[in-house]
């Protein structure tokens, strides 16, 4: 998939977004400096949250307290979501630093709103994974879409995809975990393998809510093409998502190390370049292993494979040599020549 000039698969570099969300606690001058840092972290990617509260829910959510918060979760969203002004400014503000900027929207009034702003992608997440009627809003828009899958099975997602396919929208699907922050004892790593062959279609990527950066990069090595953080410039603010977040410093490990797993993890099983000089002395030579007569005939007791592989016979050649009649006599730790031998 391609979301602005950005190519997305297993052929590409592993795409790292930072989530800002709603850890700027809608403050739009703590949103631009949050990008910044990011920016200054090599980050390709911002990922947003909109939030237009009244659209989203009902007012049953203002009874609703989340497990990371100690206010009704319609409360958080009032509080965390920017302005429509202020949001559309953050976008503008990140991609004045060369950076691509795509939101979640939560409701329909939210996606329209980013479709107003020309966002080149939607995130949906975990929450809303399962949410047909808005899931279809979203597809009809064209663009792609990065979807989660916390708290969903890969039955349970098939619905999901089956309307992304039939809009014909490129998408990628995110293996997750909803506790934040989420101990390795639930997290499924392996869940992005089930993805990948459940899901042949999609781009398949790791969205962590686990502390530390080790998740997502394990996730690589199996595949993932995509790694969501949640993100903040410092961990010191308060916020639901902060005890989750990385901070610019782990942004850019996350970013530099897990390029380097990609790039390990789709070298082929061979021997390189770089490795024949020390191949050439961490080899083994057939050699001697007595001082033995001419016309003596090779026996499984008389020669050994030693360093270093310079020899004629390497040690994976031993047993071509045994029954072999000696032309010479030769010393023992003597590197044998395949001349030594009568044809």
């Amino acid at each position: 998939m391609k979301i602005a000039h950005r190519e997305i698969g297993p052929a590409h570099p592993p795409l790292v977004i930072a989530e800002i969300g709603i850890n700027h606690g809608g403050d739009l001058e703590v949103a631009r400096e949050m990008v910044r840092h990011a920016a200054a972290a090599g980050c390709e990617m911002i990922k947003h949250q909109t939030h237009i509260v009244e659209d989203e829910m009902t007012d049953e959510a203002k009874q609703i307290f989340p497990p990371n918060a100690d206010i009704s979760i319609w409360h958080v969203m009032e509080q965390c979501a920017l302005s429509r002004e202020d949001e559309a400014e953050l976008k503008r503000y990140t991609e004045d630093l060369g950076l691509i900027w795509i939101s979640t929207p939560f409701s329909r009034a939210a996606c329209d709103f980013l479709e107003m702003l020309d966002v080149p992608a939607y995130k949906i997440g975990s929450g809303e994974a399962d949410n047909l009627p808005l899931i279809r809003h979203i597809a009809a828009k064209g663009k792609p879409v990065i979807l989660s899958t916390g708290m969903q099975t890969i039955e349970t997602m098939r619905a999901s995809v089956a309307i992304l396919e039939k809009a014909g929208v490129d998408y990628a699907l995110l293996e997750c975990t909803n506790l934040y922050p989420s101990p390795p004892e639930i997290v499924s790593l392996k869940g992005v393998t089930e993805l990948r062959n459940a899901f042949p279609n999609a781009v398949v990527g790791f969205s962590d809510h686990s502390i530390g950066p080790e998740m997502a990069l394990a996730s690589v090595a199996l595949g993932a093409s995509i790694l969501e953080r949640h993100y903040t410039d410092t961990r010191y603010r308060k916020g639901p998502d902060i005890s989750c977040s990385m901070d610019p410093a782990e942004l850019r490990l996350l970013i530099d190390r897990s390029r380097e797993i990609w790039i390990a993890a789709n070298n082929d099983k061979k021997r390189t370049g770089p490795e024949e000089d020390v191949y050439r002395f961490a080899r083994a030579s057939v050699v001697a292993d007595a001082d033995l007569p001419a016309g003596h005939t090779i026996g499984e007791q008389d020669i050994w494979a030693r360093r270093p592989g310079s020899g004629e016979i390497p040690g994976y050649e031993f047993d071509k040599v045994l029954g072999r009649t000696l032309k010479h006599a030769v010393k023992r730790n003597q590197q044998l020549r395949w001349s030594d031998f009568s044809e």
